[in-house]
């Protein structure tokens, strides 16, 4: 297949996708009724130039990673995200590898919990996408790359989230997170990126090689978390974790109990959004 035919793709997906559909603005004048360059590249975290240039079938040699951003980003079903993939002459991701497609259904969730944090990952915790909420209480998500994605990282060798831990609720989350792991590599052994991560952190963590020697079991459950956020200090949620089912998805949804402190911090946060703040 041809970057042509890749471009003409993108650039007729662009086309259909309205701005509110994908919590944009519909401001301004605009040709068409569809997503702008400049707003396809800010939602799937790539640059204009290089939206224009694989439009254009200039570049002609696109990543897994940057098909699959702009499948979430054009919200495409499963079949025009095979399709995208072939074009791009790739195979789609197999039943042994980490399932990272984000179904059209579970955009919309996101789109209509607009002032609830919420945010989707994969079965490693990689983190696919979440919203402006989320990134207003943890950390602008967008700025992260790479390992920096991947919740279990981020909490071993990375700087972790500002969220407080009694020893116990710390060594029962941690045992979960080695425990999801372990099961993801269990479910995916084929997947070569998270083999990967797991050597990654069992060379870097003493406590995640503890763990993992240990064959840890547990469950990620629901819980309350207390966020020590930068701006409008320690903010107390329930912390529920969805599946998706035939997807292998995890939606994290934060919330406050109505009425308290915690409920008028959380929309204070609401206002103050990312401004100011970095990754947490």
């Amino acid at each position: 297949m041809g970057g042509a035919e890749f471009g003409a793709a993108i650039h007729r997906w662009r086309d259909r996708v309205a701005p509110g559909d994908v919590g944009l603005p519909a401001g301004g004048r605009r040709r068409a009724a569809g997503l702008r360059r400049e707003e396809l590249a800010q939602l799937a975290g790539i640059s204009v130039d290089y939206v224009t240039r694989l439009e254009q079938g200039r570049a002609t040699n696109p990543s897994s990673q940057v098909v699959e951003a702009l499948t979430r980003a054009l919200r495409l079903s499963a079949p025009e995200r095979d399709h995208l993939y072939h074009l791009a002459g790739l195979a789609p991701p197999g039943p042994t590898t980490v399932p990272t497609f984000l179904p059209p259904s579970v955009q919309r969730l996101l789109d209509r919990l607009s002032g609830t944090p919420v945010a989707v990952h994969d079965a490693t915790w990689t983190l696919l996408v979440s919203n402006p909420p989320y990134r207003a209480l943890m950390g602008d998500s967008t700025t992260w790359h790479g390992r920096e994605l991947n919740g279990v990282w981020r909490h071993f060798l990375g700087r972790g989230p500002a969220v407080r831990y009694t020893p116990e609720a710390l060594s029962a989350f941690e045992t979960a997170l080695v425990a999801d792991l372990r099961a993801a590599a269990d479910r995916y052994p084929a997947d070569r990126p998270l083999r990967e991560l797991v050597a990654e952190l069992r060379r870097g963590s003493p406590r995640f090689a503890e763990l993992w020697a240990a064959g840890a079991v547990g469950v990620h459950d629901a819980a309350r978390k207390t966020v020590d956020h930068p701006r409008v200090g320690p903010v107390t949620l329930d912390c529920d974790v969805l599946s998706v089912a035939g997807s292998d998805l995890r939606i994290m949804v934060y919330t406050a109990e109505p009425g308290t402190e915690d409920a008028d911090r959380l929309a204070l946060l609401m206002v103050v959004g990312t401004q100011q703040l970095g990754p947490q």
